[in-house]
């Protein structure tokens, strides 16, 4: 009897093992993907396809693994070191296409898979890289680094495949090990919900407004884009969301100054209500399992053990360069602070000046001083117009040509996929763009890439590039008309493709973004510098209706206001920064309220009275679900960096082809095949100074 269960249950196992089998040859994730320049096949894959190709590309990537740690030969940089990059390409294949859909296109079913995927993928990280076999082959190889003869790029790739393991735990005991392990599957699975918690709040708001005189000083793109939105939720009225595009307009130029708070109290509390959605406890946790985790590598804090790989370096440095920039904004910020009051004084306003009231009066003043309104230009930036002014930018620059082919698959009918060619006909890349927003993508702007840039037996892979945003979305009766920061968030997120798309690299690790974070942001920084150039506004701006260019008192309007309010600006972005550090910094868990940590480490930087129950950290995803934990100061450091940079265009000419032609060959060719610096002085000829930044923002005095 026991014999025929045995044999029975070997059957079993067998008929099972052959239907995985047959599901798998016929699950899209798992076929070498046919359609041109092998793009991702979003019309055949379904959220089912997902867990399943998971599974099988995890143990795909855990065989080709082993074949490396099984390899007779003594180990050497290919086959140990160059054998590790090509292992898991298609479990990074899958990861990518499917983490960005979480992030742009996501649902309940696609959150759920997340979340059962993530501790996955951490375990089988672990896996590898606290791997005692595998690391032996590693450290053998770094050992003898400087009998290699490599060259500056495999020199990087090699350090950073030593580090990386040394960094993940490689050197720890087994029970540390294990710690180790349970702390980055547990982050992983934090990450995630907290993201998810932000963009349900995001969506759970909306503020209904049925009586038109609650409309007024709004202008009418923001009120038919409001009257769409309730046309498609079904109701009367209209409707204003938490969206940036809904948001922003109704915050600038609502009179309605009880609307104007009801709106900021429900933007300014996300995940901050004490229920389900709640991050507070998420952030505890998550600053505590980070710190535990830099000591158990050896660091006094996440911080240090972050910084150790940036430019910066130490969290002392990051510090000092933060207050130096606080010094130097300081006086600006209040000056423009009292500016501010003093004109809502002037225009009848009695009471003490509140965050909800800084955007409705400030755009007053800018009006006021320089004649400049954001409704005025929208008109002269319709978005096909704008998408034709960066690419011509990025002909004249670097001799780029895209061409929209719409027989690539998108993963939504608003993507839009481009080739990418030189003037020679030669295919550069593959770029989505995704410009618009809606319930299943998160808020902000951001760049990601489906697949990477490497050298294959002598074939150059190329990338694919995406691009998303939540722009302004055509109404019935009128194009996506773009506001000006819209522009100037086109060109930082295009730079950034740019640094994908142009890669030159041996390796998808050190090719394209891939670098320090410090450094990442000097790309798409520079691009925005643009924006406020006549000689390229003029090349495409004209008006949606009459076809009229942007007329030059237009022009010098927006180049007039470019520095009005920066010193604010610079505190708000200098006071975000001292919160990530102050968060990062710590060498004992949090015993303090969030609350409280935030109001501590933005009171040098603080101008306005303090909002109960507004809080910035529990839905500061840069942090706490992205990649910027001790490292959001990156923006500012990267201004430095592109101010500087800069200058050689001003100097040059903004149009000049050699300096285009340095910058790309020095910098977005290169991504983190070298040292960052060294990169940076062979373009500028020198390290960066403040000098340039200070004195673009008004505040070198």
């Amino acid at each position: 009897m026991k014999t025929h269960y045995r044999v029975l249950a070997t059957l079993l196992v067998l008929l099972t093992m052959m239907t995985t089998q047959a599901e798998n040859n016929e699950n899209p994730l798992l076929k070498p993907f046919q359609h041109i320049h092998q793009t991702a096949p979003f019309g055949e894959i379904k959220n089912e396809h997902f867990l399943p190709a998971f599974k099988a590309a995890i143990e795909e990537a855990r065989a080709e693994v082993q074949t490396i740690i099984d390899n007779p030969q003594a180990p050497s940089f290919e086959n140990t070191i160059v054998a590790m990059t090509r292992s898991g390409d298609r479990l990074s294949t899958i990861r990518k296409i499917f983490f960005n859909l979480n992030s742009a296109e996501t649902n309940d079913e696609i959150q759920k898979i997340a979340q059962e995927v993530a501790p996955m993928l951490s375990e089988f990280g672990n896996d590898i890289s606290l791997n005692p076999d595998l690391f032996a082959r590693v450290k053998a190889v770094y050992e003898q680094k400087d009998a290699l003869n490599l060259n500056p790029e495999q020199k990087t790739l090699l350090e950073n495949s030593y580090l990386g393991f040394v960094r993940s735990g490689a050197n720890l005991n087994e029970a540390d090990k294990a710690r180790y392990r349970e702390i980055t599957s547990e982050l992983s699975k934090l990450s995630l919900k907290f993201s998810e918690n932000v963009l349900a709040e995001t969506n759970a708001f909306e503020l209904h407004i049925t009586n038109e005189d609650d409309l007024a000083g709004l202008p009418d793109f923001a009120k038919e884009a409001a009257a769409q939105t309730a046309q498609q939720k079904n109701k009367d009225g209209w409707i204003f969301t938490l969206q940036y595009p809904s948001y922003i307009p109704f915050m600038t130029y609502a009179d309605n100054r009880q609307l104007r708070e009801k709106m900021f109290r429900a933007f300014s509390t996300k995940g901050n209500k004490d229920n389900e959605y709640d991050n507070k406890e998420i952030i505890t946790k998550v600053v505590a399992l980070k710190l535990e985790k830099a000591k158990l590598l050896g660091y006094e804090s996440h911080a240090d053990y972050t910084l150790q790989r940036r430019m910066a370096e130490t969290p002392e440095r990051v510090l000092d360069f933060l207050e130096d920039l606080h010094q130097a904004s300081r006086p600006a910020a209040e000056k423009d602070f009292a500016e501010v009051v003093d004109f809502a004084k002037a225009e009848g306003f009695n009471d003490e000046l509140q965050r909800w009231d800084w955007a409705y009066y400030s755009e007053k003043l800018k009006n006021a001083r320089y004649g400049f309104k954001e409704e005025e230009v929208k008109p002269y930036f319709k978005l096909e117009k704008v998408i034709d002014g960066v690419f011509d930018l990025a002909k004249t620059l670097y001799g780029l040509e895209l061409k929209e082919n719409k027989s690539i698959p998108v993963y939504h009918p608003d993507v839009k996929a481009y080739e990418v060619f030189d003037t020679e006909g030669k295919f550069i890349s593959v770029l989505y763009m995704d410009f618009f927003p809606r319930d299943g993508k998160r808020s902000g702007a951001w760049m990601t890439d489906f697949r990477g840039q490497w050298l294959e037996n002598g074939e150059d892979i190329r990338p694919h590039v995406s691009i998303v945003t939540n722009f302004t979305k055509p109404t019935s009766t009128k194009p996506s008309l773009l506001t000006f920061d819209e522009v100037t968030t086109f060109l930082h997120e295009f730079g950034h493709g740019l640094h994908g798309m142009l890669s030159q690299c041996q390796y998808e690790s050190t090719g394209g973004t891939n670098v320090f974070w410090d450094f990442v942001e000097l790309p798409s920084q520079i691009h925005e510098n643009w924006a406020y150039e006549k000689e390229w506004l003029d090349r495409f701006a004209v008006h949606y209706e009459t076809g009229e260019k942007l007329p030059e008192d237009l022009v010098e309007k927006i180049i007039a206001a470019k520095n009005f309010q920066s010193g604010y600006a610079s505190e708000r972005q200098l006071s975000l920064g001292m919160l990530d550090m102050a968060y990062h910094t710590i060498t004992e868990p949090l015993t303090k309220p969030v609350a409280k940590v935030e109001a501590e480490a933005m009171a040098p930087t603080e101008l306005f009275p303090r909002v109960e129950g507004s809080l910035t950290s529990t839905s500061f995803a840069h942090i706490f679900a992205g990649g910027y934990a001790a490292g959001y100061y990156s923006y500012k450091w990267a201004e430095v960096l592109d101010a500087d940079a800069f200058s050689v265009f001003k100097a040059n000419g903004i149009f000049d082809r050699k300096t285009a032609d340095a910058f790309r060959t020095h910098i977005l060719e290169k991504g983190g095949s070298e040292p960052p610096m060294e990169l940076y002085i062979r373009f500028r000829g020198q390290e960066p100074t403040v000098d340039a930044l200070l004195e673009r923002s008004g505040l070198k005095n």
